[in-house]
């Protein structure tokens, strides 16, 4: 973990010197986006509405709070109620020779970025990047999408959208409190009441901030049960991978790494070695060179994309899943129907 993310989240000593320092900058960020935010406020720039309708998927902090599984559950849910999905994403971490990108079947996290590929493999979804979030959305449209999910993009007001859904780190929350780049906050916490609804991954304390949240909100829970080989594609449960393997090494490029450590250890893995990246890091073999070939190692699914070209026979995946209980569910669900007008 970066020291300002250790700064942000977890109080590190370096705060009395980092933040009175960044202050400053974080005034500026906050006086540039509140005249931006008036600015589509008042008219004076104008949102686009396509003939699809948006459901944008974002946070109010920096990444790591649990989007991608969230856009994943989505892109399920409306098929299940009859539309024809797509996806669109910044694409961050990619090099695509044009923009918009359409992803095909062999793209790799190189030109689309690791999470926009994890959506298209797993989901065998149309799925386009690019900064311009309303090309890439009128894209899908023409490849007869009806519906278009945003992978983050809260922050693009330019963007007209139907529907709007928060996702929360219950454990890491808000961090110090502060804008970038005093603190993780791309906005504050009152966008939360200005949202459809807010999805907090984990369950958060009940004492979150003085101000009382009025939006409806849900609680995710990220759950796996199978375990996949990078390189074989082999699948086997998650119990029967704990019975053989007494010892696993472990590695992530996520937002929080100490998530999945944790994750591991719930599920009585004994963590031999682990090792964390900054998120999106593009991992090659020399990143795994310390690791004892003998004892397997596990990552997480978007780490895997990054990995295939290079991967190693004892090297595995823990894919997850987002669950809600039966009545949060229903919630969500009506909430689609609502906003989408199905």
């Amino acid at each position: 973990m970066r020291l300002i993310e250790k700064v942000w989240f977890r109080g590190h000593p370096a705060k009395w010197l980092l933040v009175p320092l960044l202050l400053p900058l974080t005034l500026l960020f906050y006086f540039i986006s509140a005249l931006r935010r008036a600015l589509f406020t008042v008219g004076l720039k104008k949102s686009v509405t396509l003939t699809a309708p948006v459901i944008v998927v974002g946070n109010i902090g920096i990444g790591g709070n649990g989007k991608t599984p969230m856009v994943i559950y989505l892109v399920e849910l409306t098929r299940q109620l009859g539309f024809k999905p797509g996806v669109i994403s910044r694409g961050y971490g990619g090099n695509a020779p044009h923009y918009p990108y359409l992803l095909k079947e062999d793209t790799s996290a190189n030109i689309a970025g690791d999470e926009p590929v994890l959506i298209h493999q797993r989901c065998q979804v149309p799925v386009a990047v690019g900064s311009n979030r309303i090309a890439s959305a009128q894209l899908l449209i023409e490849q007869g999408c009806n519906v278009i999910i945003s992978d983050d993009g809260l922050q693009h007001y330019r963007l007209a959208r139907a529907l709007e859904l928060i996702v929360v780190d219950a454990k890491r929350l808000f961090g110090n409190g502060f804008l970038l780049p005093a603190g993780p906050l791309r906005e504050g916490r009152w966008r939360l009441n200005k949202s459809d609804l807010v999805i907090f991954n984990g369950s958060p304390n009940t004492e979150l901030w003085p101000r009382k949240l009025t939006t409806p909100n849900a609680i995710m829970q990220l759950t796996a049960k199978v375990v996949c080989n990078i390189k074989t594609g082999e699948r086997i449960t998650l119990s029967t991978f704990v019975q053989n393997n007494p010892q696993v090494n472990a590695i992530a490029g996520i937002g929080d790494p100490q998530r999945f450590f944790d994750t591991l250890s719930a599920q009585q893995l004994c963590l031999n070695n682990t090792q964390s990246f900054v998120d999106h890091h593009a991992f090659c073999l020399d990143d795994f060179s310390h690791f004892n070939d003998n004892i397997p190692l596990l990552m997480t699914e978007k780490d895997a994309v990054k990995c295939y070209g290079f991967s190693q026979a004892h090297w595995w995946y823990l894919p997850v899943d987002t669950r809600f209980s039966a009545i949060e569910q229903q919630k969500i669900t009506e909430l689609l129907i609502t906003k989408l007008a199905v």
